[in-house]
């Protein structure tokens, strides 16, 4: 990890190293972008015979029928998996349920005026693909932090995606009741949900984390299906005053064994717990090569004068997971995906088992939205209703704001009723005279 102090003969390295950061995002997008094309253009064309073509080619297809994952396979992998394991994965779905209900935003109406209703109708989604990566690891907590959410949001028809899935995936599937899982990955398997083929009928939006590849092609087909966001490699920072070195080391190099080009940042304005911080760093990723690439090429020390300083560079970073002293700290955080507190909220918890998700805003995109959610998977549809005693009181208004812009036919189409309004109040009176 390279150590950076914000003042003195290093503030220009710290401000260029900061200013990067915060242009960091899709531009590593660019250079599979042109092969990404053809793919989803391949399969929006050519349906199954492009994505078995590709599945057989990328994620070791050997059979064609063998695509979809049976119900008797999943439950065949539950079976099998150790029990210590079963009751792991029934624990973090648990978690996630709850806390996914807890966030499901309710259908509500008012009357702000007399005469007039206002209000949202909450629905889901009828369909949502969920992404499963299986690269370096298994990850079935990946399955459960996408699936879940949608369930909880009420989608009737969950289909999962995962190149190569890995038993215990297999497993975690079994226990979500999921009935569609097709071994696809990469490009191929996001432009068959997108567009869907003659084996996979296409659905409302796709969620999960990926590789390049993956995200490249979530970016492409946003415009025709709904996508939860653009993730690229896995971010953590902590700042912190107090914390223990080794802790936060722990941390570090656990977010970096992700991936190579993870981000792993510390933020203090004490020297001496810098440097532990580095050297227990160093002595962790010791036997872990992709922690140590991870760290070497992306890990930072930013050494503040102050820590209203450290707060400021933090909230600049938006980072995906954060890291820092206390409960007193969250009033300072304004741009972070999730947040642990203390010395005890170990990071590799919110990846499991906490119950917030870990499908979380990556390359500064914390600074405008949180992680995914119950709320990816549900419609907000408004809804107005009008009396004849409301549409006179706002139906002027309105005629006049019509007319401001120059729309006619909006104009008329409000004066419309207020004429009826004005008919029926005569009608009424001349018939109670």
């Amino acid at each position: 990890m390279k150590l950076i102090r914000t003042q003195g003969r290093g503030a220009r390295k710290a401000a260029e190293a900061v200013a990067a950061l915060e242009r960091r995002g899709g531009a590593a997008l660019d250079s599979v972008l042109p092969a990404v094309r053809r793919i989803v253009n391949d399969v929006r064309r050519n349906g199954d015979r492009a994505l078995l073509r590709y599945a057989a080619r990328f994620d070791g297809l050997a059979d064609r029928n063998a695509l979809q994952v049976s119900a008797e396979e999943m439950a065949a992998a539950w079976e099998s998996a150790d029990p210590a394991l079963r009751q792991a994965l029934a624990t973090a779905a648990k978690q996630i349920r709850s806390f996914a209900r807890r966030q499901l935003p309710k259908s509500w109406s008012s009357s702000p005026i007399a005469g007039l209703t206002t209000g949202q109708l909450v629905r889901p989604l009828g369909s949502a693909g969920c992404y499963v990566p299986s690269g370096r690891h298994p990850l079935p907590s990946t399955l459960l932090m996408t699936a879940i959410p949608a369930q909880a949001a009420g989608v009737e028809r969950i289909v999962a995606v995962s190149p190569k899935p890995a038993q215990e995936t297999l497993a975690a599937a079994h226990l979500l009741g999921i009935r569609e899982f097709y071994r696809a990955g990469g490009a191929h398997a996001v432009a068959a949900l997108a567009y869907g083929t003659e084996s996979v009928a296409r659905v409302d939006k796709i969620a999960g984390p990926g590789s390049l590849f993956v995200t490249a092609a979530k970016r492409l087909v946003s415009f025709d299906c709904s996508i939860d966001m653009l993730a690229g490699p896995t971010e953590i920072v902590v700042t912190s005053e107090r914390g223990n070195a080794a802790d936060i080391a722990s941390d570090l190099v656990a977010q970096a064994e992700h991936d190579p080009e993870a981000l792993a940042i510390f933020i203090t304005t004490r020297e001496a717990l810098a440097l532990e911080v580095i050297a227990e760093t160093r002595l962790l990723a010791q036997s872990n090569p992709v922690a140590q690439e991870a760290l070497a090429r992306n890990g930072l020390v930013l050494l503040a004068t102050t820590p209203d300083e450290a707060r400021k560079l933090t909230n600049r970073i938006a980072p995906e997971h954060l890291t820092v002293d206390s409960a007193a700290d969250l009033a300072w955080v304004q741009n972070a995906g999730s947040i642990f507190v203390g010395k005890w909220s170990a990071q590799p918890l919110g990846d499991y088992i906490s119950g917030p998700n870990h499908t979380l805003p990556t390359g500064g995109m914390a600074s405008v939205r949180g992680g995914l959610s119950v709320n990816d998977f549900v419609k907000l549809i408004t809804v107005q209703e009008y009396t004849a005693e409301a549409i006179n009181t706002l139906g002027p208004k309105a005629v006049l704001l019509a007319k401001a812009e120059g729309l006619s036919a909006h104009a008329e189409a409000v004066r419309t009723r207020l004429r009826s309004v004005v008919r029926t109040g005569t009608q009424i009176r001349r018939k109670n005279g």
